[in-house]
């Protein structure tokens, strides 16, 4: 499971002496431990694996955010913080999708769906994230829907 594969290599890093990891895989663990917490008065969740990469995937979002708004700020020490936690929160993503294959998905669910305009985005997008949700940055496949059904 994906999460003992985090608290292991969280150990690692310790052991190793890896400061700047150990601190990003232990904000890992605090974000999945919220998670959980927020959990605890609805269902149980079926699939543990995706509910740590739903969490992973909304950490790697903000981070990417910040290391924007850092660069553009001309904090360059805070956006290279960023980018070293923003890489190790990539390691334990499943691979991404690329755009080419991305628009490939999209194409096969609107031809599947039938969808023909703007009023279709929702059905679209919710097929694609039930199929291929692990695999995408449904933000920037979002955009791809837009302009595919426009």
């Amino acid at each position: 499971m994906l999460r003992d594969t985090i608290k292991t290599e969280t150990v690692a890093a310790m052991k190793g002496g890896d400061r700047p990891r150990t601190a990003a895989l232990r904000l890992i663990a605090a974000k999945i431990k919220d998670r959980d917490i927020e959990l605890r008065t609805g269902k149980p969740v079926e699939d543990d694996d995706a509910l740590v990469v739903d969490v992973l995937q909304k950490m790697a979002k903000q981070r990417r955010e910040s290391i924007q708004m850092y660069e553009e700020g001309g904090r360059t020490e805070l956006a290279e913080q960023e980018k070293g936690e923003l890489a190790v929160i990539e390691e334990f993503l499943p691979q991404q999708m690329d755009e080419g294959a991305t628009k490939a998905a999209i194409e096969a669910i609107k031809a599947e769906t039938g969808a023909a305009g703007m009023k279709d985005m929702g059905r679209v997008m919710a097929e694609l994230k039930a199929r291929h949700g692990k695999e995408l940055d449904m933000g920037r496949a979002s955009g791809w829907v837009k302009e595919s059904l426009s």
